[in-house]
């Protein structure tokens, strides 16, 4: 029985993303090891290590690729290089751009650094030279000379009074500089391929070099001589010397000897005795990393994009720590002595192609992106772990209904059953599996009990998988599955599978346009109950009601359809889409639909009416990933723009604030009404300001006004107003000023401002301009009415002097006067009659005829509504006045009326002129010349 308190979702918001800020380049550490400053684009941004979350950012204008960049030892400047030759020198806190200046060199800046001093700057350009800076006295010291091609390194040596700076090209070897003759001292030679980082020893006295001819050298700085060449079977990245002080026992150092840490393209982390060149230690891999397939090691260190290789090794002395980036984008930050791994962080996660909440409370979220590692944030502190196992693109997941065990799948070919520790958070691969013949492209668990899993491959196959009971207590060893059932399911790719909520039933989607219903009672194959037909493309995603029993299915045909699982019949559809619909799931306890699209928009639908409630657009490109919580009070969604967004349902927290406002504003019109009873006008007139309703600041206007002396009385409140109050009245005047009833009270409400207020102050208003244009049109048409009124009663009373001529008794004497007053007044009211009973007249062609028997009697014109509804005053402005300038009018029996814009008492003035009309047509013979002269 459907839950008669269910409340309808009608909103989501945005709680937090998970944004790229690494794309890479260049990676670099804050002294104080407190940030890790990284490119991204036009970007350089700054990660808080403590909490993983971007602090600061900075950009250059022109929106150009920042090609280097560099912090000073002292973490106070940071200078940029953009592909626009500019160098640009930032006060990184405050994202403030300090100074700027052109770059000498005539290509892009490769490398750059600061010496120990954050005094001198050294850039290195793709022209070969090398140029340094002095960065108190801004201008450049040295125009280094001779190298070959792009200078990729440059560094001081730590011991400034050295003052030498050491430099490497693509001729790989590695330049000295003396700084006080500007020449190079010696090269020093012994790589074959590019020299890659520079490390030097406490003293000084001892560098090493790495490169990606799988060597390391020793070197004498000294002497300027090699003191040992270390094959490292590798290409290396990066070198970090060990400190000689230390224990570090546990990672194999058991003598007093150099030693140093190597990275590279094996992935891992070891360390080398300098003086034997023997590797101590080797970082150990998960046991997932560990070459499969029978591939060789040799064709694994060959691939160039593999995602195990490391591209940085960076070292923080204070709290003993190193810092790797991979080739993914993927910062790691590892203990010593141990090598343990303390935090990761994802730089960049390309295509998220789908996401699911995981753990306890849905504290985590699992995301696949274009990555054959999986990735689960924990979403208050954003620290991520990278999950190994698959050897290709992940590219679907499910979690079981125990939130702690998920299971994915991948164009390897296999299936993975993944366990979330309850305690320490980590996961654990327990089980896989691996029979299909082509990519598994979508993966459905079971919803009682964790009992079995169901793919649907490429291979057009559907396979049931069935769990061990046991599986969460085989220790660290992993299962191996195999399955129950195989079933040709459809003629084409599947690309969606989906477990009923009683595990009796199974749905399938595929590129052959249509979905299935299958039964899993059975213990052997799948049966077939029936197949669902009506989209005109493939189907992308199929999903069960929790309470009814119906089918949602979404298609590339931009539809997402209703389906009856007793016959099969298309219940409803929903269209909104403008391309795919990749994602359909129930929410709401299966009244509500959230829908997401290749046009990266979420949709949110209520199933009895069929009606779109809510559009989010948070996202640029395909919205891949889409999952509510268990609780159903936020979803998440992940897309190809490699973002991923949680949203928050505020559907009650929206109710619960609409209440409060209501019952609020209830409150403040009693006290409202209070205050006008007391006659207390300003504080009634501040209250009803204040609940920014126009109608109620009306009512307190019209109450001033009624009462004594209303001239001085509102002229008196009026003016104590603060100025956001002030402003708020002359907003609302021009509400007022378009009705006829209300054109009073605004024209004195608009006298007192206008009259003691300074121009200077009214144009500081926000909007005044706007304002006063649009009270213009109106106020001149208040004014010709007024006008038009005035004449007609001077005519009136010209009439009434004329009857009473006509009808004098013959004894009346020649010394009785007539008051003939009105008759100069009233001569051009006998032109205006004149004009209507012809058609045409001077007047009203300059007019426009906008008097009440002209243009406000069109029905069409939204000029003077009876209700006092906030519009747009500007918009009906300019709608009216097109009216106005092209003449329009309507006519009945060549008369005008009026239809909705006058008050009644304009339609009696409208009817009084139309009977004087008449009545000057059956004027005596004996007044005709008169009025004739008059007219004339």
């Amino acid at each position: 029985m459907a839950n008669t308190n269910l409340q309808f979702k009608t909103n989501y918001t945005v709680s937090s993303k998970i944004e790229p800020f690494y794309k890479g380049g260049k990676v670099q550490i804050s002294k104080d090891e407190k940030h890790i400053f990284c490119t991204c684009g036009s970007h350089v941004n700054v990660l808080e290590i403590s909490t993983g979350k971007i602090v600061h950012s900075v950009e250059h204008d022109d929106q150009e690729d920042i090609t280097s960049f560099a912090l000073s030892c002292d973490d106070e400047l940071l200078v940029t290089a953009s592909r626009a030759l500019l160098l640009k020198q930032w006060d990184w806190r405050q994202a403030q751009c300090t100074r700027s200046w052109r770059a000498i060199h005539t290509v892009p800046v490769a490398s750059m650094t600061f010496d120990s001093t954050s005094t001198l700057l050294a850039t290195g350009g793709c022209d070969g030279t090398i140029k340094i800076w002095d960065v108190v006295k801004q201008y450049c010291t040295h125009n280094l000379k001779g190298s070959s091609g792009v200078v990729h390194l440059v560094q001081f040596h730590p011991d400034i009074s050295r003052l030498q700076l050491f430099s490497s090209s693509l001729d790989c070897g590695i330049r000295l500089w003396d700084l006080r003759s500007s020449q190079c001292v010696c090269v020093l030679q012994s790589h074959y391929s590019a020299v890659t980082s520079l490390c030097f020893s406490a003293d000084g006295g001892t560098m090493v070099s790495s490169g990606r001819d799988k060597i390391c050298t020793v070197w004498d700085v000294n002497t300027r001589k090699a003191k040992r060449t270390v094959p490292v079977y590798e290409a290396v990245e990066g070198v970090v010397l060990l400190p000689e002080n230390k224990d570090f026992s546990q990672i194999g150092v058991k003598s007093k000897d150099l030693h140093f840490i190597t990275a590279g393209s094996k992935g891992v982390l070891r360390v080398w005795e300098a003086s034997t060149a023997r590797c101590v230690y080797t970082q150990t891999l998960p046991s997932t990393l560990i070459p499969v397939h029978g591939e060789e090691e040799e064709e694994e260190e060959e691939k160039d994009d593999d995602p195990r290789s490391l591209t940085y090794l960076l070292h923080l002395p204070n709290s003993s720590r190193l810092a790797t980036v991979t080739a993914e984008h993927n910062i790691l930050l590892y203990q010593l002595p141990g090598l343990t791994t303390q935090q990761q962080f994802v730089g960049y996660s390309d295509e998220v192609l789908d996401v699911k909440f995981l753990g306890k409370g849905d504290s985590h979220i699992i995301v696949a992106t274009n990555s054959c590692q999986l990735k689960v944030y924990e979403l208050l502190t954003n620290s991520c772990q990278i999950l190994y196992g698959h050897t290709d693109t992940v590219l679907s997941l499910d979690v079981f209904k125990k939130g702690s065990l998920f299971a994915s799948c991948a164009k390897d070919r296999s299936v993975r059953v993944w366990e979330m520790d309850s305690d320490s958070g980590l996961v654990r691969c327990v089980a896989q599996g691996s029979s299909h013949a082509n990519a598994v492209g979508s993966i459905s668990c079971s919803r009682m009990k964790a009992s079995f899993i169901v793919s649907g491959s490429q291979d057009c196959t559907v396979k049931v998988w069935d769990l061990p009971a046991d599986m969460s207590t085989a220790g660290t060893g992993m299962c191996q599955l195999t399955s129950r059932a195989t079933e040709k399911a459809h003629d084409k790719d599947i690309n969606s599978v989906a477990v009923s909520p009683n595990d009796k039933l199974l749905a399938s989607g595929s590129q052959d346009r249509t979905a299935k219903l299958w039964s899993l009672a059975g213990e052997g194959n799948l049966g077939l109950l029936g197949v669902f037909r009506g989209h005109r493309r493939g189907v992308w995603a199929v999903c069960f009601s929790p309470v009814d029993q119906v089918l949602a299915t979404s298609s590339a045909d931009g539809t997402t359809k209703l389906w009856s699982l007793q016959d099969f019949s298309c219940l409803k559809t929903f269209e909104g889409h403008d391309a795919s619909v990749l994602k359909v799931i129930f929410v709401s306890r299966g009244t509500q639909l959230l829908t997401s699209g290749s046009d990266g928009l979420v949709k949110l639908w209520t199933i009895k009416t069929n009606e779109c409630v809510k559009t989010l657009d948070a996202h640029q490109d395909k919205v891949w990933g889409l999952h509510a919580s268990r609780k159903d009070d936020k979803m998440v969604t992940g897309s190809a723009d490699s973002n991923i967004t949680v949203w928050v349902d505020v559907t009650e927290v929206e109710l619960a604030e609409e209440q409060a406002k209501q019952e609020d504003q209830i409150l403040k019109k009693q006290e409202l009404s209070n205050l006008l009873h007391e006659k207390k006008y300003l504080k009634a007139l501040g209250l009803a300001i204040s609940l920014d309703q126009p109608h109620t600041v009306l009512t307190v206007i019209k109450a001033i006004r009624q009462g004594e002396d209303s001239r001085e009385l509102l002229e008196k409140t009026l003016l104590k107003l603060r100025l956001d109050q002030k402003e708020s009245l002359l907003r609302y005047c021009v509400v007022w000023n378009t009705n006829a009833r209300n054109c009073l009270d605004a024209q004195a409400v608009l006298q007192v401002l206008l009259t003691h207020l300074p121009p200077e102050e009214l144009l500081q208003y926000q909007g005044a301009r706007t304002h006063l244009e649009g009270l213009i049109p109106y106020t001149e048409r208040h004014m010709q009415r007024i006008g038009h009124l005035l004449q007609a009663s001077m005519f009136l009373n010209y009439m009434w002097q004329k009857m009473r001529v006509a009808g004098a008794p013959s004894s009346m004497g020649q010394d009785e006067e007539m008051d003939t007053t009105p008759l100069a007044q009233s001569q051009p009211f006998l032109m205006i009659d004149k004009e209507k009973g012809k058609g045409s007249g001077e007047e009203r062609q300059d007019a426009g005829d906008d008097s009440d028997s002209g243009q406000d009697e069109d029905p069409n014109c939204p000029v003077e509504e009876e209700e006092d509804d906030e519009v747009s005053v500007t918009k009906k402005a300019s709608i009216c006045g097109g009216r106005i300038a092209n003449g329009a009018s309507t006519k009945t029996n060549g008369n005008h009326h009026s239809e909705s814009e006058e008050s009644s008492e304009d339609e009696d003035v409208e009817e009084d002129k139309n009977e004087q009309t008449k009545m000057v047509k059956c004027l005596p013979v004996s007044s005709a010349p008169q009025c004739q002269t008059f007219a004339s």
